[in-house]
């Protein structure tokens, strides 16, 4: 067997949204060495009506939860149930984030590394035409009782488990789930139990080596995942496997949200500079383009010089004045626009794309110098940088899926100003 211990897992609910829908029943089968297996199921209250469509399937009547546990009363068994296990669930996803979402609603974390039993079957059965559960049944004549009842289901994967290995070399089927899973093969100078804190969460990480300043930061709806996710056993980046040599250990901040995760990634990563980071480190060559009321070629304006009151006759921006030229270039060739009055040929005479029938003639006056600068910003216009849209400052408020953080972050003229996570910190940035 593929671990020590595992809790196979299915619920019932009223729905299928995690955040607008509750569950109404638990069945857990937990499976220890392969052998001792403890079952466990209750029903519960999901304090509101389940749906009519949703009793015809089911069988769970209102009447049948009236007096059940709510799930505050069963979540201590629950969590108890599954410790130190892999959480096996058909559609992984539904039952483990119906799960997470009930134990948000309590204030309480719940963690736990999933298997999901559909990712397996098609792995393993990568021709057949459909994965659910009922076919998963038919094809591997599994017996079935209670049938759309959780420790009924929940069964159902055990026996689809003992199945695979029946059906299949174990080493295939152990490869099959660790693909899967995507264990992780740790870097050899990280703890064994470098992963086991960090949470589920929105945030942003940073990787250390031996210097104080970091290797690299990154950011994820799923701490975990995502870190987890650099280790993968088949390295599918060379930055990875740079970065596995190299690291030493592992820092982590939750937010409340991405926005915030994606705030804070772009603030480290321009104050801090890791090494393996490009895409978003300070560009000081940054510029926009300007156009003149009168006619004549663009101005390149640096970045520290945009003030955000003249974004109306600005364009761009641009990571670099080379990356601006080459706009000009393709906005040149598909408006027939002069390279002359665009500043980009400075020889005598017609300009090189008049020469080639692609320029309307400004440089040789038949087209009007005021025409053309018209046709210029018409041209420019996908390029343009809107002005700010509000008459100060404004606050996106984000909070998490427990409601146990909130942020606010903060914005003025497409600037950035801060997050605040209480009122006094946000007093401190509104002044």
């Amino acid at each position: 067997m593929f671990a020590t211990s595992l809790a196979f897992v299915d619920l019932e609910t009223t729905g299928m949204s995690a955040a607008d829908d509750r569950v109404t029943e638990v069945g857990i089968v937990r499976v220890d060495d392969g052998a001792c297996v403890q079952e466990w199921s209750s029903l519960v209250n999901p304090e509101c009506s389940i749906p009519a469509a949703i009793q015809a399937m089911t069988g769970i009547t209102n009447a049948m939860v009236a007096d059940a546990p709510t799930f505050e009363r069963v979540a201590d068994e629950v969590q108890k149930r599954v410790a130190g296990c892999i959480f096996v669930a058909h559609n992984a996803r539904f039952d483990y984030g119906f799960l997470k979402r009930e134990f948000g609603r309590l204030g309480r974390a719940f963690n736990a590394k999933v298997l999901c039993t559909v990712k397996l079957s098609r792995r393993l059965y990568a021709d057949a035409g459909r994965h659910n559960l009922d076919a998963v049944i038919e094809r591997h004549g599994l017996p079935v009782s209670n049938r759309h009842r959780a420790l009924g289901d929940a069964r159902v994967l055990w026996e689809f488990v003992q199945a695979l290995y029946r059906s299949r070399a174990a080493d295939d089927v152990d490869a099959a789930v660790a693909r899967v899973l995507k264990r992780p093969s740790l870097p050899p100078h990280l703890a064994p139990d470098a992963l086991d804190g960090i949470p589920e969460t929105p945030g942003v990480y940073r990787f250390y080596g031996l210097n104080a300043l970091p290797l690299y930061i990154g950011k994820s709806v799923n701490l975990r995942e995502r870190i987890a996710a650099h280790f993968s056993s088949d390295y599918r980046s060379a930055n990875d496997i740079r970065l596995s040599a190299e690291l030493t250990r592992i820092e982590f901040e939750e937010t409340a949200g991405e926005l915030g995760a994606l705030l804070r990634e772009a603030r480290l990563i321009k104050t801090m500079l890791p090494a393996h980071n490009q895409r978003l480190r300070r560009c000081a060559e940054l510029v926009a383009l300007e156009i003149a009321s009168e006619p004549g070629p663009p101005e390149y304006v640096p970045s520290a010089a945009i003030e955000p009151s003249a974004a109306r006759t600005l364009y761009g921006p641009f990571a670099s004045r080379r990356a601006a030229r080459r706009t000009l270039l393709d906005v040149a060739r598909q408006a027939a626009l002069c390279w002359k009055m665009l500043g980009l040929d400075h020889r005598g005479g017609p300009c090189f794309a008049r020469q080639l029938r692609k320029c309307a003639g400004a440089c040789v006056g038949a087209e009007p110098a005021e025409a053309h600068q018209a046709r210029l910003r018409g041209a420019l216009a996908p390029y343009a940088m809107r002005p700010w849209p509000y008459p100060g400052m404004v606050a996106v408020r984000e909070t998490n899926i427990t409601g146990t953080r909130t942020e606010v972050h903060v914005f003025r003229d497409w600037c950035w100003l801060g997050s605040a996570g209480d009122d006094g910190e946000l007093q401190e940035l509104v002044e």
